[in-house]
């Protein structure tokens, strides 16, 4: 669902991926290498190419790369071709609001030494990749959390039915009149963030209060599950208080960072929070969650936060 959103929304693509088996072959792929570079990671012996690529992991994680990339070549090649269609270029052009592909491909065409074939086809691939394994780990996520906390999900379920309960459709502004909901959506992402970790480096020398130091181009791993995890930060890190995140609370600006910090801070994150209230609204508004008591997840780190058994959840429609 969160790769026909992203694919509808950045690249002006309708159609359904769930039910299409091409885009089936891309999911896993997408699967294959969250798993592949965290376990190349932690592996001394693969952080050469030439070695890592004579392993089988190597020639796996090359076949994967090689499937995510067919699937991104196609979806330019079909939007360049619907651009070329007579009238298509300026309909396109006289829009509002231009999706993220056709900004690329209008700067490209119009500065085509700024942006190469390849510096267009990084882009894509970002966006497609944290575009919709994300934000499917932070719905999973959240709908958990909801699931095994039913007075919070009760609490949320009533807001969101002052809202849509007449079965009106969701709106852009709707989105500002949910605050619980928000504040059980933040505090998911800080339990379980769908990021839990990334690696920076750094700029330029940095120097702790206790003394030691680091050079420049030095690379950093942050652990942003530890961080939101730790006491010192966050006091009795593993309860579900969605509290935490009322309009009135404080905090320091980088204790939460579930779309990273900085001026490399996530650039989607404005439309993934706002694609996960739509999420769990619907959710919520149609059905009542329940864990499977048998099947509890056990989180696993990876380029996006999985977990190694699934996410299981009964669910009962709502008359």
């Amino acid at each position: 669902m969160t790769l026909d959103t992203i694919m509808k929304c950045a690249f002006s693509y309708q159609g359904n991926h769930q039910a299409d088996r091409y885009f089936q072959s891309y999911l896993q792929a997408i699967r294959d290498l969250n798993n592949l570079v965290f376990s190349r990671i932690r592996n001394a012996f693969y952080q050469k190419d030439f070695i890592y690529r004579l392993t089988p992991e190597g020639r796996w994680n090359h076949r994967a790369c090689q499937l995510a990339h067919q699937h991104t070549d196609q979806v330019i090649k079909l939007r360049k071709a619907q651009l070329q269609e007579e009238g298509e270029l300026e309909k396109v052009r006289s829009k509002r609001h231009l999706d993220f592909l056709d900004i690329l491909l209008f700067a490209q065409r119009e500065n085509g030494n700024s942006l190469s074939d390849k510096d267009l086809h990084a882009e894509v691939d970002t966006f497609m990749f944290e575009g919709h394994d994300t934000t499917a780990s932070g719905i999973s996520w959240i709908l958990y959390a909801l699931a095994t906390h039913p007075e919070h999900q009760q609490r949320c379920r009533e807001e969101i039915q002052s809202l849509l309960g007449d079965g009106a459709s969701i709106t852009w502004d709707h989105l500002d009149q949910l605050p619980y909901t928000t504040m059980c959506i933040k505090e998911a992402l800080r339990l379980y963030p769908p990021v839990p970790g990334v690696g920076r480096e750094l700029s330029k020398p940095i120097t702790f209060p206790d003394g030691r130091s680091l050079p420049k181009g030095f690379l950093v791993l942050l652990s942003f599950y530890a961080l939101h995890h730790n006491p010192k930060v966050w006091p009795n890190p593993e309860v579900f208080d969605p509290s935490r995140f009322a309009p009135d609370s404080s905090r320091h600006s980088h204790a939460f960072l579930p779309f990273s910090g900085g001026a490399r801070n996530c650039i989607g994150k404005q439309f993934a929070m706002n694609e996960l209230k739509v999420a769990v609204a619907l959710t919520l508004l149609r059905f009542e969650l329940a864990p499977d008591p048998l099947k509890v997840p056990v989180p696993t780190p990876r380029i996006v936060l999985m977990s190694k058994n699934g996410i299981h959840l009964h669910l009962r429609k709502l008359l």
